[in-house]
């Protein structure tokens, strides 16, 4: 009895590998015919159960299996390459590797012309998908992962583009490459010719001439950057105040990354690292306005209103027309106000003292006035001809509060 189920299991083995071999012939006369859609069909019965084929079988299948796919899922096409090479590694027996590795090469430059393609036709999303594949097929390629990261974060996926710029952090990544050019004597040009080996034999058999090279610079600093400036727009202040600390030791004479690490800080409520690091790029930058206008505004915000009003006069100078610095420079000016009043108010009956501070008040509306005028004649907003009006009013200058009540009430009917 033991013998006969030894026989007909023994029996039925034989079977699924004769299926088997006429399974792989059907997909090879397919491949063949460049009957894909039947290959895949073909290779679907058999890949639920890839272990079980016998081994001397092993390679062909995938060797077909990476053709069948090779137009539609160039990762399944490349995965079935990399298992036959490992298979015939395995087996000491080499017959499709050295194809299979060319099928692989050609893979890549598929996903990565598609990617290009994508890039530039700015179709970023579908762009960083092909970026990825291209470094999947061949994870040496880490130039293609830096462009997934790229991409991904002009169409503000900064998710993915974090994962890959992280990854890229990871493996050291610098993007250092040397490109080589030569001159094409038949039209004067000068063109990329690929590698070094290149050059050399254009040049000795006199196509081109002028064999030069250039190095790219590193893009260490970029990464850390790029994972800072997302952290910032992802609205993480303590990751991205990290990044950006990292990124500075790596360039510390960027501004903006100054700018954005200082901007980090106001989220966290610290305007104390706010101030010196605005301090720190006023050295830097000496004639950026917006430092010296956030400067204006630390100190403003801080009841230091003589070193706001020093700080806005500073932008003023670099920039006469920034309207914020007038506009600041005029609040910081009426800021006394409020102290003249209150004395105002406990001096009802002392008319000497009360019209003393009146005048101070007066003098205080004349000092800020031309900052507003000027202000608002670059750009007017409802507060801006509110103040105005008032200002006019209590100076008696009839003419031009008359000329700018109607437009008040305008503005105010549509508050």
């Amino acid at each position: 009895m033991k013998k006969q189920v030894l026989a007909l299991t023994l029996g039925l083995f034989s079977l699924t590998i004769f299926a088997q071999k006429d399974e792989i012939k059907a997909i090879e006369k397919a491949v063949k015919k460049l009957d894909f859609k039947e290959a895949k069909s073909l290779v679907s019965k058999l890949e639920k159960n890839e272990d079980a084929i016998e081994e001397k079988y092993k390679a062909k299948y995938y060797f077909l299996k990476g053709s069948a796919y090779s137009k539609s899922n160039l990762a399944k096409s490349a995965a079935a390459y990399k298992k036959l090479i490992k298979v015939e590694k395995a087996s000491g027996k080499i017959k499709y590797t050295k194809e299979a590795r060319t099928k692989i090469n050609d893979l890549v430059t598929v996903a990565n012309n598609k990617a290009i393609e994508d890039y530039n036709s700015k179709n970023y999303k579908k762009a960083a998908k092909n970026f990825v594949l291209s470094y999947k097929l061949n994870p040496k390629d880490t130039a293609s992962l830096f462009n997934a990261a790229t991409s991904a974060s002009i169409v503000k996926d900064y998710d993915t583009a974090l994962k890959h710029y992280i990854k890229l952090k990871d493996l050291g990544y610098t993007g250092i490459a040397t490109t080589y050019f030569a001159v094409n004597k038949a039209n004067g040009q000068k063109e990329n010719v690929g590698s070094k080996k290149n050059q050399e034999t254009y040049v000795k058999i006199g196509t081109h001439e002028k064999p030069t090279f250039e190095i790219s610079t590193s893009k260490k600093a970029d990464i850390i950057k790029n994972i800072g400036y997302i952290y910032v727009n992802q609205g993480n202040p303590e990751k991205a105040i990290e990044a950006l600390g990292e990124a500075r030791k790596a360039d510390p004479k960027d501004v903006n990354l100054i700018m954005n690490e200082a901007q980090m800080y106001i989220e966290l409520d610290r305007m104390d690292k706010f101030g010196e690091l605005m301090q720190e790029a006023t050295k830097l930058d000496p004639t950026n306005p917006t430092l010296f206008f956030n400067l204006g505004v630390v100190n403003q915000n801080e009841g230091r209103m003589e070193e706001a009003k020093k700080y806005y006069g500073k932008a003023l100078e670099l920039k006469p027309d920034y309207q914020n610095a007038l506009l600041n420079y005029a609040i910081a000016i009426l800021a006394g106000e409020q102290a003249i009043v209150e004395e105002m108010n406990k001096n009802l009956s002392n008319f000497k003292k009360y019209d003393a501070l009146a005048a101070k008040q007066k003098a205080l509306y004349k000092e800020a006035l031309p900052y507003l005028e000027k202000a608002d004649s670059l750009e007017r907003n409802y507060d801006s001809v509110r103040t105005l009006l008032n200002i006019y009013d209590t100076l008696e200058m009839t003419e031009k509060a008359d000329a700018l009540r109607p437009v008040f009430k305008e503005m105010r009917s549509k508050q």
